[in-house]
């Protein structure tokens, strides 16, 4: 028997149909210079149909943010819920941010040129889910909820931000450099491997910091 979509199955379908033909048509423009008219039309819909899902291009920009960002940045916080482990914890999440990038190429390239693009409301976007991954790192060093030989309870709110701010800058220059090299993507290892090094200095340096 063949499942017939509800309305909210059907409206959800849509809308990840737009989003998804967004994604493609980035491969040859910037979001500023995309228009509704180019989305509507590789999805098969009306213009008018756009806004039932959306009401602006930008608005459609700020939910692929959402959908890149939000969801690795809660796999990568049920790594921190289930370890103890500093090393563990940093060896499992530079390996979820590979395979995110990996698996999501064009999203990640969109994050990493509207970054510092035209469109005020995503650059937000990617700063504000950057903010969160930062704060609620913070969050779990200054509770305990990651074992370690530093008291970061004892650190000043600005101090444990400028560390947890470092560690997530780290993870976005990673994944510039798989961007950058496509070779990386299918031979990760290296990469893995340096990462991992790299944030272990950055958290034995944290060790010896006088707050």
């Amino acid at each position: 028997m063949t499942h017939r979509l509800t309305r909210q199955e059907q409206k959800a379908q849509t809308r990840q149909a737009l989003l998804d033909a967004a994604l493609r048509l980035m491969d040859r423009h910037s979001l500023t210079s995309l228009g509704l008219r180019e989305i509507t039309r590789a999805v098969g819909i009306t213009p008018a149909a756009f806004y039932r899902h959306f009401p602006d291009v930008d608005s459609l920009g700020v939910a692929l943010v959402e959908q890149c960002l939000g969801s690795m940045r809660a796999t990568i916080r049920e790594v921190r819920d289930g370890m103890a482990s500093g090393d563990q914890v940093i060896d499992r999440s530079i390996e979820i941010l590979v395979g995110h990038v990996r698996a999501h190429r064009e999203h990640f390239r969109f994050i990493a040129r509207e970054r510092h693009g035209g469109v005020r409301r995503v650059r937000d976007a990617i700063a504000g889910q950057l903010d969160l991954f930062s704060a609620e790192l913070a969050t779990d060093l200054a509770t305990h909820r990651l074992a370690g030989p530093t008291p970061y309870d004892r650190w000043t709110r600005a101090d444990l931000r400028m560390l947890t701010d470092l560690i997530v800058n780290h993870m976005v220059w990673t994944a510039a450099a798989l961007l950058d090299d496509p070779a990386l993507l299918d031979e990760p290892a290296g990469l893995i491997d340096a990462a991992g090094r790299q944030l272990r200095l950055i958290m034995l340096g944290a060790r010896v910091w006088e707050p």
